[in-house]
């Protein structure tokens, strides 16, 4: 009978037109039970309606149709999502009952809040059918797809059950796990769904699709039937306790074992500014990195995967470009180990965060850890600080500056000159540009870097401009990095360089067919100094498509040329390097297909073959998945890539390949196992994690990694040589709100 009642209110309501709405957060005087049944006191609840599509189109009601409401009391924010489906028997898909899912084919239901109506940064919180939670982080303005991250954790309750027709999700969402001002009358909203059955995104506040399905530029209002209120005290504190052993048997030295303990707190400082601080952090159970096969002239990009890093991290990491950043995190306290991709630790004894809105327009960052001296690479103890301010200016813009300093207090006399710095800083103000209506994005960027050797061309500046609207969008990219800019807490690929890009698309949206989107596209790149003049350029023809059924495909034939300005073994395999001084012009192409996600089995493959240097390069990767829904799923990533190069140099045949075995025997009980293959560095790694999660974000790991030397025979199969290294670490957590 309510999901009748509900339809026909729908219903009706469509009849009046599609004009914007408001929603309103009603008090309700005693706590609502989460279990994903319609209780009298949603009764009560203000409701949001008229949800509108998304994918595959945005000018209609979305087709199946949901609602949202919103309550709240002095401890908690409620919502309930009733998702409706014209299929009665429907089976919904989710990749395995592990926290924090993410994928266009998965069933959800997302509530996006904006408390300080900045309209560029909000937290969510979504669930699926089955009861599977996650939390995140939106920032700059959910721009991009990097500006959505699932690496921000907290306690609140959440259940659902599916129903014939429906499905029912139900949320508490503890006020002081949110950052607000009292006294507000006003936050921005959204609420989002993700449809298997046919392939559907909708939206409450309708979004134009060339924007991301989390933007903030478009969110509604959400008024407050009382002013915001401090809900408690926020402090949660954060013990761990952990012990491991591991041996190396390459340098055939005793095992090693090990106990550590340590805990982190945070505190909210004021309702919208948060204090972190750790002592004696460990990140033993953070997973391995994802192996590549390294054909590249230059450093590449492993992404942060240390919790402590992630919260508010576009305060801190979002600075210059992916390639020319001044303040990497990774830089702190770890290294990686080339020969088996693992991480190498080194202690840190005590770090501090204090992040967060200081008012309405102005947000801080200051961040500082201490690192342990590592007597045997006989490097000293350093500082990592940063302090970064943003203040918001015009509608949806701000303006940002840092300030970046590793130091260290020990004397020079114990260390090697050739690893001994002193200090190195890195300063620098970003410009971000977002227009209201989110057609417009940019930024503008200018950082030096400075230490006790004073040097000229110690730089980065650049400006990237997006305008994208439906039929079309234009990308153009600048930047100019100097030649001695080189900040010790960064990542820069490249330097010495002037860089010039541009990149415009067409888009054409069928109205009848299976195809959503397809169109072709043209982009160049250009990359030059003052000594060689050009470095590197390409030119590339583009055409994408779009499936309903959420498949995708991607070409780009490309025009390149390389000028090698130092020796380079373009094989991979330790061969004889081509000269410096000499260059190169190919021709290849470049393509991905990925295929339709909500099936049991589903894949994606990418090639760039062609031309390459003085020879050439056939190129196969990508990824098979083969989910056993709610279970788990087993995935295989692989990579070959067949290199013919001339006499002298050298021919190679290099594979990585990667099974994935992810178990979730319930909502709190996982087991994941990573193997990975990579022959050009002839290793094998097998990282295997168990994880219980016995309490709220309170978890208890057992991991288990081994690397051994390994290659493949004539006949195609791997055979296992000695072990490098192994170990074994148990960890324990606990989050305890105070």
């Amino acid at each position: 009978m309510l999901r009748k009642i509900l339809f026909i209110l729908v219903f009706s309501l469509s009849l009046g037109g599609l004009s914007a709405q408001d929603i309103i957060f009603k008090r309700v005087s005693q706590p609502i039970e989460i279990d994903g049944e319609i209780d009298e006191a949603w009764n009560l609840a203000d409701s949001a309606y008229n949800w509108m599509q998304y994918f595959p189109f945005d000018s209609a009601l979305a087709v199946n149709q949901s609602v949202a409401k919103v309550l709240f009391d002095d401890k908690n924010i409620y919502v309930l999502g009733i998702l409706y489906s014209n299929n009665q028997d429907r089976k919904y898909v989710t990749p395995s009952l592990r926290r924090d899912f993410r994928g266009a084919a998965n069933d959800n239901f997302t509530v996006i809040f904006d408390t300080f109506q900045d309209r560029t940064n909000a937290f969510t919180f979504g669930i699926n059918p089955f009861g599977v939670r996650r939390e995140g982080l939106v920032a700059n303005g959910g721009t991009g797809e990097s500006s959505f991250s699932l690496d921000w954790d907290n306690v609140w309750k959440g259940e659902a059950k599916q129903y014939n027709g429906y499905w029912v999700a139900e949320m508490a969402i503890p006020l002081n796990s949110l950052r607000f001002n009292e006294g507000q009358k006003e936050w921005n909203i959204n609420f989002y769904r993700i449809d298997s059955e046919s392939a559907e995104r909708s939206t409450w506040a309708p979004i134009s699709r060339n924007f991301t399905l989390f933007n903030l530029a478009v969110l509604r209002v959400a008024q407050w039937e009382e002013p915001t209120k401090k809900s408690g005290k926020n402090l949660s504190f954060i013990p761990y306790i952990s012990g491991n052993s591991s041996k190396n048997f390459e340098n055939k030295t005793d095992a090693v074992t090990g106990f550590n303990a340590g805990f982190d707190i945070k505190y909210g400082i004021t309702p919208g500014l948060n204090l972190d601080l750790t002592v004696n952090p460990d990140f033993s159970q953070v997973e391995v990195d994802q192996q590549v096969t390294n054909l590249d002239r230059f450093e590449i990009f492993f992404p942060e995967r240390r919790q402590f890093f992630l919260e508010n991290a576009d305060l801190f990491s979002n600075y210059g470009n992916r390639g020319t950043r001044p303040f990497f995190s990774r830089r702190i306290g770890v290294s990686r180990d080339e020969s088996t991709g693992q991480n190498i630790q080194s202690p840190i004894p005590f770090g501090a965060r204090i992040s967060g809105k200081a008012n309405d327009n102005l947000r801080v960052g200051i961040l500082s850890m201490q690192v342990s001296d590592d007597q045997a690479a006989s490097l000293p103890s350093y500082n990592y600080s940063m302090v970064s301010l943003q203040q918001k200016v015009f509608t949806r813009s701000n303006i940002s500056a840092f300030l970046v300093n590793k130091q260290t207090f020990q004397s020079r006399e114990k260390y090697a000159d050739s690893l001994y710095n002193a200090w190195d800083r890195t300063f620098g103000v970003d410009y971000n540009l977002a227009s209201a209506n989110n057609r417009i994005n940019g930024k503008f960027f200018y950082h030096q870097n400075i230490n006790q050797v004073a040097k000229d061309s110690a730089f980065a500046m650049g400006v990237e401009l997006e305008y994208n609207v439906p039929k079309w969008s234009l990308e153009m990219r600048s930047q100019s990095v100097g030649s001695n800019y080189a900040p010790e807490v960064g990542f820069v690929r490249r330097t010495d360089i002037r860089q010039l890009a541009m990149t415009y698309r067409r888009s054409f949206f069928p109205s009848s067919g299976g195809v959503q989107r397809h169109g072709p596209g043209f982009d160049f790149d250009m990359v030059g100094n003052n000594t060689y003049g050009f470095l590197d350029w390409d030119v590339n023809l583009l055409y994408d498509i779009n499936w309903k059924s959420s498949a995708r495909f991607s070409l780009r034939a490309r025009r390149q040329y390389t000028y090698l300005f130092r020796g380079f073994d373009p094989s991979g395999s330790d061969g004889l390097a081509l000269p410096a001084n000499t260059e190169y012009t190919n021709n290849l192409i470049i393509a991905r297909y990925s295929s339709d996600e909500r099936k049991i089995i589903s894949f994606n493959l990418g090639t760039r073959s062609g031309e390459y240097f003085n020879g050439t390069r056939i190129n196969l990767e990508g990824s098979v998945q083969w989910r056993y829904q709610p279970l788990g799923f087993t995935s295989i990533d692989f990579e070959f890539n067949r290199i013919r190069l001339p006499r002298p140099y050298s021919d190679s045949n290099l594979f990585l390949i990667g099974p994935r075995f992810d178990f979730t025997f319930s909502k709190q009980l996982f087991w994941t196992t990573f193997v990975q293959y990579n022959s050009q560095i002839d290793n094998v790694n097998i990282n295997s994690r168990l994880q219980w999660r016995f309490a709220p974000v309170s978890d208890i790991f057992l991991v288990y990694t081994d690397n051994y030397l390994a290659e493949m025979n004539p006949d195609g199969f791997i055979e296992f040589g000695s072990s490098k290294s192994r170990a074994i670490v148990f960890k324990m957590t606990y989050w305890l709100n105070l």
